[in-house]
């Protein structure tokens, strides 16, 4: 079984994991038939999703596009009648 291919921005780091979650992972993989880089790299974006951290240089441009106020497609509000 060959390593799968990387891109040429990816980058490695070594990640400890407690026995028991190991095993638990590699289960996982074998019965879902994806590999344990797959299950993390699923983790991860959902890691940063659910933090609201942009994943992508397009992302992370909307998102501060978002942020500043003269962006927003709200109607000016009234003040009296």
């Amino acid at each position: 079984m060959s390593a799968p291919s990387r891109t040429v921005s990816a980058r490695r780091k070594l990640i400890e994991f407690a026995p028991h979650i190991w095993q638990a992972l590699e289960v996982l993989a074998i019965d879902s038939g994806r590999s344990v880089q797959s299950l993390a790299d699923e983790a991860f974006s959902d890691i940063l999703h659910k933090y609201h951290r942009p994943t992508s240089l397009k992302e992370a441009l909307r998102e501060s596009a978002r942020r500043l106020p003269a962006n927003d497609d709200l109607p000016p509000e009234r003040h009296g009648t």
